[in-house]
């Protein structure tokens, strides 16, 4: 079942549910009536097309083939059609082991052609950090994407039943406690 936004104020206010902004922004005024939005953060991370020709989910991506941008807030980063970059919220949270949290995009958003998850919207019970977005341009103009500004919501929900392993006790946890946006660790996968 969704929360709405009694439940997720509830939830904040007793911290078993922790979302900081690591902005200025009151995470309270970010409720919405079942989700909480959250808000673009400065730094951007995109693969190296003239020196990657192949990205080769065994091997992994090497830190030489990924350009970092960080950004002050009234600097936009210009998405042009079809690109692809990380990004990373603004927000860290913290989901309580009878939670899960979905990472949404916001209708205003999705209105422009930018999409800001192309599969892995779902944050586990027990995870801990900021969630790295997967952006691309859908449109065919470029669109301009401000640090700070609102981009996407966050939707909880409730688990049936108590989490036998959470995120956060996982030995194969790979993105807990992430800060930055992350590339892809697929390459350590258990097998």
């Amino acid at each position: 079942m969704i929360l709405s936004d009694s439940e997720i104020k509830r939830y904040l206010s007793t911290g078993e549910l922790s979302v900081e902004s690591l902005g200025w922004y009151d995470i309270l005024t970010q409720v919405g009536p079942a989700s909480l939005d959250f808000r673009l953060g400065n730094t951007f991370k995109s693969y190296k097309r003239d020196n990657l020709t192949l990205i080769d989910p065994t091997t992994g991506v090497w830190p030489e083939h990924i350009e970092t941008v960080v950004l002050d807030e009234k600097t936009p980063f210009i998405l042009h059609p079809r690109q692809f970059v990380l990004g990373v919220t603004m927000e860290k949270i913290k989901v309580p082991y009878d939670l899960v949290a979905r990472c949404e995009g916001r209708s205003s958003i999705g209105r422009l052609g930018i999409v800001i998850h192309s599969t892995a919207g779902f944050i586990d019970p027990g995870f801990e950090g900021t969630i790295t977005l997967e952006i691309t341009n859908i449109n065919e103009i470029p669109v301009a994407l401000y640090p700070g500004m609102r981009i996407g919501q966050f939707a909880f929900e409730s688990i049936a039943g108590k989490v036998e392993v959470t995120y956060d006790k996982r030995a194969w946890s790979k993105y807990m406690g992430q800060i930055l946006p992350e590339h892809s660790r697929i390459n350590t996968d258990l097998n």
